[in-house]
């Protein structure tokens, strides 16, 4: 229990010292490109693919890290394994990668030996994120349309995956207003259907999958699986406008992420999708995704929700004695 350690611009240190300047770039603009992975049996799922889609956030926000894509990947794995050894065996991780042009050049004088950019790695024990989310797999979520729409390609290049993303929270929070623990899906400012905040969405209809063309979203990393399953799968899939009209049509709709991989949607603007259970696509792909990485992510899910309780009171009263030490 805790003794973590995060990689902090070149060094490692505790993770409570790890802290950013209030005159940093990721502070006074979002100006920080971001990405999140996860690990199955601890070991990290498609972090090359992930530190990609860095590298070209990176790029597009003109920023050099300092690190080329191979140093970023060695120092990630040198993190996890550092961490693992403060969990238990079986526990699986979040690896966070944060990543900004550092303090603003005005306040400079504050950094006599240079300002450069900010660079963490961090992980975090995935009992937190996905105990909370167990029952979700079984209950389905409530999809929303709400206000805010996504942002058109452009205004703001979407495919990058930065830390300005204010418009994801407005849309979390008329999610909200909608019902609580809605899903908020936003649309275009065509009318399309876009994503929602972090997840993307896939629509079935009579076997076959549809999910909203990749101009204005975020390609996530689980998005291009389902892609990949799906192909292996056999299921038909293609890339096209999608409505609310596709989506009221729909047999089963479904959401994908890092962390929980694959939940289907039990509503969609307050109608029952399907019988509102999970549907025979959903659970075929699951079972894929299940085969591929070698664990049961729904069962892990329920094993955390049973164990966070104790994990919790142990973490707290690690902390708790680490602060009466310092």
């Amino acid at each position: 229990m805790a003794g973590r350690v995060v990689y902090f611009s070149g060094e490692f240190v505790p993770e409570r010292e790890a802290r950013v300047s209030i005159f940093d770039c990721a502070l006074m603009y979002g100006d920080m490109a971001f990405e999140m992975t996860r690990t199955f049996d601890g070991r990290s799922f498609k972090l090359r693919e992930h530190l990609e889609r860095l590298y070209g956030s990176l790029r597009l926000l003109e920023i050099d890290c300092g690190l080329t894509i191979d140093e970023m990947e060695e120092q990630t794995q040198l993190t996890l394994e550092k961490n693992q050894a403060t969990e238990e065996e079986g526990m699986d991780w979040w690896i966070m990668h944060d990543v900004s042009r550092g303090p603003l050049p005005v306040y400079g004088s504050l950094w006599p030996e240079g300002v450069k950019p900010t660079v963490t790695i961090s992980t975090w024990p995935l009992i937190t994120h996905m105990g909370p989310f167990a029952e979700k797999y079984t209950r389905g979520v409530d999809i929303v349309v709400p206000a805010q729409q996504a942002l058109p390609a452009h205004l703001i290049d979407a495919k990058a995956k930065t830390r300005s993303r204010m418009h994801y929270k407005l849309a979390e929070l008329q999610g909200q207003r909608i019902g609580e623990g809605s899903w908020p899906v936003m649309f275009d400012p065509d009318g399309f259907m876009a994503e929602g905040p972090g997840w993307n969405i896939f629509l079935v209809h009579e076997g076959a999958i549809s999910t909203p063309e990749p101009r204005n979203i975020l390609q996530g990393v689980s998005r291009a699986t389902v892609l990949e399953l799906a192909a292996e799968e056999g299921i038909p899939l293609v890339e096209r406008n999608l409505g609310r009209y596709e989506a009221l049509q729909a047999d089963e709709i479904f959401c994908t992420s890092t962390s929980y991989c694959i939940v289907h949607g039990r509503s969609f603007e307050g109608q029952v999708v399907g019988d509102g259970q999970r549907g025979p696509v959903v659970e075929r792909l699951t079972e894929a995704w299940r085969q591929r990485v070698g664990v049961d992510m729904i069962q892990q899910a329920h094993d955390y929700a049973a164990a966070l309780p104790a994990w919790l009171e142990n973490e707290q009263q690690a902390n708790r004695s680490a602060l009466a030490e310092a």
